[in-house]
């Protein structure tokens, strides 16, 4: 008897995602419950899982269909069983050793085991073909051998993020070229199902391109950041600031505020609840616009960008004016976990009034972020660099952060918008104002 596997339930407005991976073949046993493909939608990634247990009977799509809500992707034949291991070739051609002279047992005519060697490529092989492709690209763009790694996502599965850091460990211990020409080799396009037949090699001098399909994430994300810069009247205003008092109140409370609360005191905290500090004083950079009316809101859901191995996500901290440091960052640590492993919701997505995307993680000196529609603004952070500046008089080096408020200028003025810049900039020079709402 053979069971429908049918695309579940995706999310609110959400009618249809894309097949993005088969995490199980055709004759291979599955769980019930256990994931058999990967859905990937305009927010989300989303597993399918099997409604039975039994085998694997056939895949209806491919990867890269799209495909609706409801849709029958596969069946599971629950009466079947997973087929056993082939048996050895003598074994197979003389199952009873009729005929066989007993003193050439264990002798030469006795079939030779199969290498190690080709075990391992074959076991290798398999494992590649289930990486993502972003994971494939990465694997092909760092040049790292993907079956020496250990990943960190769902079920063990490697992320671009570990590919990353395995790349990093490699330039600190090196890696002999032979097994990294062996990978290479092995690893199939993003775009391939199963490794192709071996063929010439392209020499080192060789000009390549590569080919992939935009994934969902990547359409919605390009679709969305456009029409922003073509309906908003989107405008920058930046400013700096000097971070030594923030540094100095983690580097003394930062052992007992992990002891205390499980979770490392990091920056983010200390922006949210400037940002909610400096959203009492100007309301329109919190605000939206809905048709010939703007929206003002009472609370601070903060979208916080996250870098997913499929592209930026923004999770939204809900109540963050409301929240302690400690819950913020707990918050934000659990999310970026999510981020990696592929596991957001659609729910935990959508909704946010305000935007804090930190581009100083990877190094940003400055930039121009676009807004999140239909909200108004977002800030965005820069890496900390010490910069002479002049304190009393005296010229002093001070580890220094330029800020970035991009704002739609239908809702906030000018003058509103330097006004949130400076807000935030005198409760980061002086997080004591955090404290007395000042």
């Amino acid at each position: 008897m053979a069971t429908d596997v049918q695309v579940p339930a995706l999310g609110e407005s959400i009618t249809e995602g894309t097949l993005a991976q088969w995490l199980k073949k055709p004759g291979e046993a599955v769980k019930a419950d256990e994931p058999i493909a990967s859905l990937e939608t305009d927010k989300v990634s989303v597993e399918v899982p099997s409604p039975v247990a039994g085998v694997l009977a056939e895949q209806l799509v491919e990867e890269g269909d799209n495909v609706a809500v409801g849709a029958v992707i596969a069946r599971i034949d629950e009466s079947a069983t997973a087929p056993a291991p082939p048996a050895p070739a003598a074994a197979a051609t003389n199952p009873a050793g009729a005929g066989e002279n007993p003193q050439l047992r264990g002798s030469e005519h006795a079939p030779e085991p199969a290498s190690e060697e080709a075990e391992t490529s074959s076991a290798d092989e398999d494992h590649i073909t289930t990486l993502s492709p972003a994971v494939r690209r990465a694997v092909l763009e760092y040049h790292v051998d993907p079956t020496k790694i250990k990943g960190s996502g769902k079920d063990g599965r490697l992320t671009k993020d570990d590919v990353i850091a395995a790349a990093e460990a490699q330039k600190q211990t090196g890696t002999p070229a032979q097994a990294v020409a062996q990978a290479e080799a092995r690893l199939p396009s993003p775009t391939e199902q199963q490794p192709s037949a071996p063929g010439p090699q392209p020499s080192p001098g060789d000009r390549r391109e590569e080919r992939v399909k935009m994934s969902r994430l990547r359409q919605t994300i390009a679709k969305r950041l456009k029409d922003a810069q073509n309906t908003a009247a989107m405008l920058t205003t930046f400013n700096d600031v000097d971070m030594s008092a923030v540094i100095e109140a983690r580097s003394r409370y930062k052992d007992l505020f992990e002891k205390k609360h499980g979770i490392r005191l990091g920056f983010m905290a200390f922006f949210v609840k400037a940002c909610a500090l400096a959203a009492k004083d100007v309301p329109s950079v919190n605000a939206s616009l809905e048709g010939d009316e703007i929206v003002y809101h009472d609370y601070l859901d903060v979208s916080v960008a996250v870098s997913a191995p499929k592209g930026l996500v923004v999770p939204v901290v809900r109540n963050a004016d409301r929240m302690s440091f400690a819950e913020i960052e707990k918050t934000i640590a659990a999310y970026g976990k999510k981020a990696k492993e592929g596991t957001l919701t659609v729910d935990e997505m959508t909704g946010g009034t305000f935007t804090i995307s930190n581009g100083g993680v990877f190094g940003s000196l400055l930039s121009t972020p676009i807004i999140n529609p239909p909200q108004s603004a977002v800030l965005g952070m820069h890496r900390i660099e010490e910069r002479p500046v002049v304190r009393d008089g005296q010229i002093v080096a001070r580890p220094m952060m330029y800020l970035a408020l991009s704002y739609d200028h239908r809702i906030i003025d000018g003058r509103e918008a330097v006004t949130f810049l400076v807000r935030v900039k005198e409760a980061i020079e002086d997080p004591t104002r955090l404290l007395i709402d000042l």
